[in-house]
């Protein structure tokens, strides 16, 4: 194991040729979140700071988790032929369509249907381990299903949905949800 103050250029390469990440949240009292995300949604925007577009799909326990407690980790896993784990801990938040810094971060990503929020975390570790017991896999290809959901619904059904479906967590924590779409 490898600890590092910031992100350097070989953690950036890794982290950002993973087709898969996993984010796991907490917040005091309240279950523990683990989430898979791919959709080439990541980036590194400095030595300490990353960023992901979230679409809307099961639950909103990561924006819930980090507006009570901002603790967050950042997981990538070589599934190829050279074993490493990368994780990034640090504190996040999430920046929605209407906050004033959402423009200034949504231009670092292609546009994804559904998109609801991007999550800004401040990185105040870098880990590297072996992976060594990480599985080799080889990439198929990105699911389409969530995208193509999301194309045929309109801006204000899936705010409408959100609005319904998702203003707590699971644990009853509130979250904070877009009032309009990019």
């Amino acid at each position: 194991m490898e600890v590092f103050d910031a992100i350097g250029p070989e953690h950036r390469a890794f982290a950002e040729k993973q087709p898969v990440f996993f984010v796991a949240t907490a917040a005091d009292g309240a279950r523990i979140n683990l989430s898979p995300k791919g959709m080439d949604c990541f980036r590194v925007l400095g030595p300490t700071r990353v960023a992901w577009l979230d679409v809307g799909g099961s639950g909103n326990e990561t924006n819930a988790h980090l507006l009570a407690d901002g603790r967050v980790t950042l997981m990538f896993c070589a599934f190829d032929r050279t074993a490493l784990i990368l994780r990034f801990y640090g504190r996040g938040r999430p920046v929605l369509p209407q906050d004033a810094e959402w423009a200034d971060l949504h231009r670092h990503f292609a546009p994804l249907p559904g998109t609801r929020q991007i999550f800004v975390v401040e990185v105040d570790r870098v880990q590297t381990s072996c992976g060594y017991a990480v599985p080799q896999m080889e990439l198929v290809r990105e699911r389409p299903t969530l995208s193509k959901l999301h194309a045929k619904a309109s801006d204000a059904e899936r705010l409408a949905y959100w609005r319904t479906a998702e203003p707590l967590s699971i644990d009853g924590l509130p979250t904070r949800l877009p009032t309009a779409l990019p």
